[in-house]
């Protein structure tokens, strides 16, 4: 059976990372891209290297019939991805890669996010996407909140470790180094080449990044107590790739051989042997995350450090292996590709 994709937003970078995912699908057929600024361009113009591709010309959204639709991805700015997608069929199937619908109370939605949420009905339905820890929830939904990439690192690294107590829960500290891709596609003064390069900076410092709604409302839940972790994000200049260092208080060993189990079956997160650490270059392009942990030399503190790609298994591969999953398909279909190297 093939399935009919449309993707809203394809002129961003997490829309041209899932069209370039989703042209290799072998049971997915994109029908529609829209991008409202860019309507009747075709992709090949925004994209030069998807040219190869036999792709629809983008349109803008009021032009797309989604009843010739199964699933639609939503790349969409946070706020704009509410207000379309409260408006869209209620039997379509939807993953949203913005924030608007991750944070399950309105309340800490606008507490971080500044705005009052206007689909609440939608957002009371929605599943929260971290597939590996969501898979069931996931299958049976109609609507998938794609988490952030930031948040995704972190969680994959510390949900495991709060659910089976080996780490103490008030001294967590998350150092994480972000590629310019995470900051979206438009211009930005920070972003340009003569800003950014050549340097390194840390952002939203002291508790005011917006991924910490996500690691507040999941390891509180985890935890059935609340839990915040000391987190500050850094921008460096590469186009790909999260490295997040973390330091945790508990046996190393211990650490390791919590994280080995639960994710000894899982064909995405790779664990390293004890004492390596992973790269980012080891995963650019790909739907992989490597982690691996370190003891440090302070008696029962662990150093944990993950690699993913921001803009595959941080966000357009995630909702690929979450569309999979929503269609009946096999999770890791479309994307078993090695990663790029160098």
């Amino acid at each position: 059976m093939t399935h009919k994709i449309a993707i809203l937003g394809a002129s961003g970078y997490t829309g041209a990372e899932l069209v370039r995912l989703i042209a290799e699908h072998p049971n997915m057929d994109i029908v529609a891209l829209a991008a409202e600024r860019k309507a009747g361009m075709n992709m090949a113009q925004v994209f030069p290297h998807l040219r190869h591709m036999h792709l629809p010309d983008l349109c803008k959204i009021s032009e797309i019939d989604f009843s010739n639709v199964d699933l639609c991805f939503c790349a969409l700015p946070h706020k704009t991805s509410q207000e379309v997608i409260r408006d869209l069929p209620k039997d379509l199937k939807i993953i949203d890669l913005s924030a608007d619908f991750r944070l399950q109370d309105p309340d800490e939605y606008e507490k971080w996010y500044g705005n009052p949420h206007s689909a609440l009905e939608q957002q009371e339905e929605a599943v929260y996407g971290l597939t590996e820890f969501y898979r069931d929830e996931i299958r049976s939904a109609r609507l998938v909140a794609g988490t952030g990439c930031n948040a995704a690192t972190g969680q994959y690294v510390l949900r495991p470790l709060i659910s089976a107590g080996v780490i103490d829960l008030d001294d967590i500290v998350l150092d994480l180094k972000c590629a310019v891709s995470g900051a979206g596609r438009s211009l930005k003064e920070n972003l340009l080449h003569a800003e950014l390069s050549e340097g390194a900076n840390a952002y939203a410092i002291g508790g005011t990044h917006r991924h910490l709604g996500e690691f507040d409302q999941e390891f509180s839940k985890l935890a059935g107590r609340t839990v915040h972790v000391q987190f500050t994000p850094h921008l460096i200049p590469a186009n790909r790739g999260i490295l997040a260092t973390t330091y945790v208080k508990g046996d190393p060993q211990s650490v390791y051989e919590t994280l080995a189990k639960i994710y000894a079956d899982e064909p995405f997160i790779q664990m390293l042997p004890m004492g390596e650490a992973p790269s980012t270059h080891h995963v650019r392009g790909s739907n992989f995350c490597h982690i691996g942990v370190v003891a440090d030399r302070i008696e029962r503190r662990a150093i944990v450090i993950a690699a993913l790609d921001n803009l595959t298994k941080g966000s357009s591969g995630q909702a690929l292996q979450n569309a999979n999953l929503m269609l009946g398909e096999d999770e890791t279909l479309g994307l078993m590709m090695a990663p790029l190297f160098p």
